[in-house]
This record gives C-alpha cells, sequence and structure tokens, in this order.
C-alpha cells in the first residue's frame, strides 16, 4: 500500500478506503476541506501500486495498522469507506485494536459473491480499469459506475500500475459469500450505511440492515453511486463532521 496524510497528527484521525479502481488521492478533495481540523489517511490499496503484490485482506488491514501505528494515532474519529472499500473497511473494524469513533459507508458495495463468478468477473474488471489508462480515461462513461470527470484522474492513475495477478488475487478474497462479520451492537449505533437511490449497490442495502440492525441507512434521493462526495465534497465533508461531532446528519436537499 502506499499511503498520503494530509493535516496535523496530533488532530483526530479520520481514515479513508476508497472505492476500486482508484487511487487513494481519490478521497483528496473531501480531506482538504477536513484537513484543518482532522488528521486525514488516504491508503492506496496495494493492487494499485506498482512494484508491490496483493496478498490477502488480512494483510491489507495489516499495513494500515502498522502505519496508523507509526503515526502515533491512538484512535479514530472516523472511518469512512465507498464501494470495494467497505469490503476492506468491514475487515479492518473487526481486526483493529483502536477505537473507532463512528463510521460511513458511502455506497458499499457489500456483494457476497461466490468462487466461480468472482474468478469469472476478473479478467472483465482488469481490462475494464487497464483500459481507463491506455484511453485515459476515454472509455469511462462506458463501462465504469461513475463518468463524473472529477474523478477521472484517480482511475488513470490506478489503471497504471494494476497487473492480471494482483487483481485476480484481490478478487479471490474480496465480495465472499460469508455471512458479513459481526460488529458490536454500539459501533453499529454509530454507524452510517449510506446508499444513492439510482445506483446498482442500493439492492445490498436489505441484507446489510438486516445483519446490522442498529445502524443508520439514509438513501440519498436521486443520487448515484459516491454522487455527492464527487461532485460536492466540501459538502460531503461538512456531513462528515457533522456525524463526527452529533452522530446526525446534516439537513441535506435530498
Amino acid at each position: 500500500m502506499l499511503f498520503t496524510t494530509m493535516g496535523d497528527k496530533s488532530k483526530p484521525a479520520v481514515l479513508f478506503f476508497p472505492a476500486m479502481g482508484v487511487t487513494g488521492a481519490s478521497s483528496e478533495p473531501v480531506a482538504k476541506c477536513l484537513q484543518d481540523r482532522y488528521f486525514c489517511i488516504l491508503p492506496t490499496a496495494t493492487v494499485y501500486c506498482a512494484g508491490q503484490t496483493y496478498r490477502s485482506k488480512q494483510d491489507e488491514v495489516r499495513q494500515v495498522e502498522a502505519f496508523l501505528q507509526a503515526q502515533g494515532v491512538p484512535k479514530l474519529a472516523l472511518v469512512v469507506a465507498s464501494s470495494i472499500g467497505a469490503d476492506l473497511g468491514l475487515a479492518f473494524l473487526t481486526a483493529t485494536r483502536l477505537p473507532v469513533e463512528h463510521v460511513f459507508f458511502d455506497g458499499g458495495q457489500f456483494a457476497q459473491i461466490g468462487k466461480g463468478t468472482r474468478r469469472i468477473m476478473v479478467p472483465f474488471l482488469y481490462l475494464a480499469i487497464k483500459s481507463l489508462y491506455w484511453s485515459r480515461g476515454g472509455t469511462l462513461k462506458k463501462i465504469m459506475w461513475c463518468d463524473d470527470k472529477a474523478i477521472k484522474p484517480y482511475f488513470i492513475a490506478a489503471g497504471k500500475a494494476l497487473t492480471y495477478g494482483n487483481m485476480r488475487r484481490q478478487m479471490a478474497d474480496s465480495l465472499e459469500d460469508k455471512p458479513f462479520p459481526a460488529l458490536p451492537e454500539d459501533l453499529q449505533r454509530r454507524t452510517w450505511f449510506e446508499f444513492g437511490s439510482i445506483e446498482e449497490h442500493l439492492k445490498y442495502r436489505a441484507a446489510v440492515q438486516k445483519a446490522y440492525p442498529q445502524g443508520y441507512y439514509p438513501i440519498f434521493e436521486g443520487c448515484n453511486h459516491m454522487q455527492y462526495q464527487i461532485r460536492d465534497p466540501q459538502g460531503f465533508a461538512a456531513m462528515l463532521v457533522h456525524i463526527i461531532e452529533q452522530n446526525t446528519l446534516l439537513p441535506l436537499t435530498f
């Protein structure tokens, strides 16, 4: 993994887990709005790091925890996980010994997919992400969940370093068809599972709600996958601050 930080490490810490096909820098627009008040940690998954080998979710979690320890982070004010980042985020939450005060999942890809299907998905995902690098983002609208120009550079950067072997190994232990890991009820009551009303991932909401009945499940009406954070990072950041401070949502137009 590669790690970028923004803000003063003496401030409360916010950890981001980014979506599939983008680097950790995709969280920078939101982190820039938080850095005066929080210490923001933006990891890039190993699959998008040149010269690195993806081994397992457990190894990704180990790398995150080692970095947090090296930075002297005693606890996390917030964990933000987007799309497939939710899969790694859950693995982190169930393994870490660090206190986590709040969690926000943005369009979490809480898919539970059989091993055979995931194996079939690998070449399609690999070609989709690599094509974004080869075409300098020209194929974005045709194949990916978001065609907003604001996120295009992060897709291109991720595609450059991606290898087929890393993609295959990541999908071998991601989105597994196993029961969701247990989360303490107290943490559930400080966890937000948000979906856009017109995004495909909304179909996962009922299963997640059944697994974590104490959580919050807002639906952003008229929004597509991760659309709020991509198109209005300042508004998204303000919403996160409100969750950290009051564990409630700001009044939002949608």
